[in-house]
């Protein structure tokens, strides 16, 4: 039997292997992103959307999984990639319970779990299902790395001042750990030798502190710490937000939604469309500007809150996502923190090139893959 966990240094047929087939799968809600990998290069890079009328028809997320299964799998035919050919497939991980970084194996106890959605319905908790599906077809491993429960917090970092409540690692981990790992590339010097402070910026902001090579603390953006973002509120007054939550004005679910998918620019300009509101920018619409300012003021002070947490020891400041690409948004950033350290800009998102390099190291024996 195929030990998914053992260092790989062979083909299945014995051979030995300089070039290793990976298959990524990362579900977003309504798309369907699929990559494969020769070791680090890219054989092909698609998107796949999903209708909102294809999705309807599945009252659980996790229903879907046969449906996107057989549209990889037809993807797959129509490259001529034959199932055979993969060493392994690896997914984008879901809502688990909190667990540190690295590259886990998919097991039983995972799909239960994700398959139940103990801990909440989202897309990519099929991730590791599909990936399991397709894997197990010809008896190769299935993996996830760094889904975003990757918790590494110091303890005194989950103190809230509530007893009952303590803070939780929520974030971008996948993408924080890769372009974190990239910019230690650019110094010469290995990400656990190094501080960081990684900023990934799109529908939700995440600020997190990595100290030579853990994110010891990092804003719960899911939640509704740190700073206000495209669809979401951000850190607010309590017991203010409290009055408003008792008002009887409001559902608990409205209220939820001016937490997440209302809040921030949405709220303030009807918009979640950064590229209009710089555009607006751009051509001196002052209101816009107010709050574009705004939103990169909070980024800002996340930041600087950083570089406490690693007491001014800070290595290099790694501003990512969707919002990186944005010129005027990080000119308001950068004039507040260039202080404190290098600056290195990575837009966009590195997740599928993340997602094969962690099952790349387990398979070349450079790294050893974790259990769940």
């Amino acid at each position: 039997m195929f030990n998914p966990c053992k260092s790989v240094a062979k083909k299945k047929r014995g051979h030995m292997k300089d070039t290793f087939r990976i298959l990524v799968i990362n579900p977003g809600s309504t798309t369907t992103k699929i990559a494969l990998f020769d070791n680090d290069k890219y054989v092909f890079n698609e998107s796949i959307y999903h209708s909102k009328e294809e999705l309807k028809k599945f009252k659980h997320i996790s229903e879907q999984h046969s449906f996107r299964t057989s549209i990889i799998e037809d993807l797959l035919s129509q490259h001529k990639i034959n199932l055979d050919s993969l060493n392994a497939v690896v997914g984008r991980g879901g809502l688990l319970r909190p667990i540190p970084s690295g590259t886990y194996k998919v097991n039983t106890t995972m799909l239960k779990e994700l398959n139940k959605a103990k801990r909440g319905e989202h897309a990519s908790n099929l991730g590791a299902i599909i990936s399991y599906d397709i894997a197990s077809k010809v008896n190769i491993p299935a993996y996830i790395v760094d889904p975003v429960v990757v918790d590494e917090l110091d303890d005194i970092a989950r103190y809230t001042g509530i007893k009952e409540l303590k803070r939780r690692s929520i974030l971008h981990a996948l993408n924080q750990k890769a372009v974190a790992r990239k910019a230690a590339e650019k110094l010469g010097k290995e990400y656990t030798d190094l501080n960081f402070i990684v900023a990934h910026m799109g529908g939700g902001i995440t600020v997190g502190s990595h100290n030579k090579g853990r994110i010891i603390d990092v804003n719960d953006g899911l939640s509704g710490e740190g700073p206000f973002t495209p669809e979401r509120s951000g850190g607010l007054p309590a017991s203010t937000f409290m009055d408003l939550c008792y008002s009887g004005k409001f559902t608990r679910d409205e209220m939820k939604k001016k937490l997440i998918g209302q809040g921030g620019m949405i709220a303030y300009l009807g918009t979640s469309d950064m590229c209009s509101v710089e555009e607006r920018v751009a051509h001196g619409d002052k209101e816009a500007e107010k709050y574009y300012k705004a939103m990169a003021y909070q980024v800002s002070k996340e930041i600087g809150l950083s570089a406490t947490v690693l007491k001014g020891e800070v290595d290099g400041i790694i501003v990512t996502g969707g919002l990186a690409y944005d010129k005027i948004f990080l000119s308001y950033i950068k004039e507040r923190v260039s202080w404190i350290a290098r600056i290195f800009i990575y837009p966009g998102e590195m997740e599928m090139e993340a997602l094969a390099a962690g099952a790349l190291r387990v398979l070349k024996g450079e790294e050893q893959c974790k259990e769940y």
